[in-house]
């Protein structure tokens, strides 16, 4: 089954103690002043769904952004909202396609075996004249044992033994980022790619809101040259639209796909990293 579930596939599950819907919306980047995702939700949301906050589950220890945290404190956190082991759990965002699949991955690289991600997000619901509340949510808490899967994830080490080998890496940035023409948002980081990926900017995967339709994406794949039958890693800045590269990929049928989780904002600054420029 497709990661992606209909408006009215999730209306008829509203209310059912075996499913949770969260609102994964990270603020945009490069939009200033920053918009405040959570006070969106509060006024806004699912009737239901709760804030899964994806810049307060990560890893705080690191300055690297956005990093998973350690199982342990995945566990806790997913207990605390009330999101269980078997549970069928369904994440939105207010607009567009950018931190959605993020959440996806984090719950899929910790085990969690039932994710879905609803297609076309809020707007998809609202245009679909389904309900929304303002009303504060709180869920009881529940059991989750966070499974940590070592496939789904990729550090430094790995990726540059990839590099070697000539494995397939896409690179989620814009393509003015990854020739090195356009500089990097983060200060002190220099753009380009590492040597061999393939430039896969996460927008190219996107129609009107949300993720193209199943053909599209394997056609924009097999245009890139990716043997989707292949492992793949996915990588871009943070460690965010990598997990929309990811989505598509599963879409498209690839089953062997893993996320480079510090992504450029490790690589970069490594003291043994291969920096390219140009295409």
């Amino acid at each position: 089954m497709t990661p992606l579930v209909t408006p009215s596939w999730v209306a008829e599950r509203l209310g059912d103690p075996g499913t949770v819907i969260l609102d994964a919306t990270l603020p945009p980047v490069g939009v200033t002043p920053t918009i405040d995702t959570h006070a969106r939700y509060l006024a806004k949301h699912i009737p239901g769904a709760v804030f899964f906050d994806i810049e307060e589950l990560s890893d705080h220890s690191t300055a690297l952004p956005h990093m998973l945290p350690a199982p342990e404190a995945f566990s806790r956190s997913m207990a605390a909202l009330g999101i269980g082991d078997q549970m069928s759990i369904v994440i939105y965002e207010q607009e567009g396609v950018f931190s959605a699949p993020r959440a996806w991955w984090m719950l899929r690289s910790f085990g969690a075996q039932h994710v879905y991600i609803l297609d076309g997000g809020l707007r998809a619901w609202i245009a679909a004249n389904l309900p929304t509340s303002a009303d504060r949510v709180e869920r009881t808490p529940a059991s989750f044992r966070a499974r940590f899967d070592n496939a789904a994830v990729k550090n430094f080490a790995q990726i540059k033994e990839m590099i070697a080998q000539g494995a397939q890496i896409l690179d989620a940035r814009s393509s003015g980022r990854f020739t090195g023409a356009s500089p990097e948002p983060r200060p002190g980081i220099s753009s380009g790619h590492m040597p061999g990926a393939v430039s896969a900017p996460f927008t190219e995967l996107l129609e009107d809101g949300r993720m193209k339709p199943t053909a599209k994406l394997r056609e924009y794949f097999i245009d890139k040259g990716v043997d989707v039958q292949q492992p793949i890693t996915t990588t871009c800045g943070s460690g965010v639209t990598a997990a929309v590269i990811a989505l598509g990929l599963e879409i498209a049928g690839a089953e062997r796909v893993s996320l480079y989780d510090g992504s450029w904002a490790e690589y970069a600054q490594h003291p043994e990293a291969v920096i390219e420029k140009g295409n």
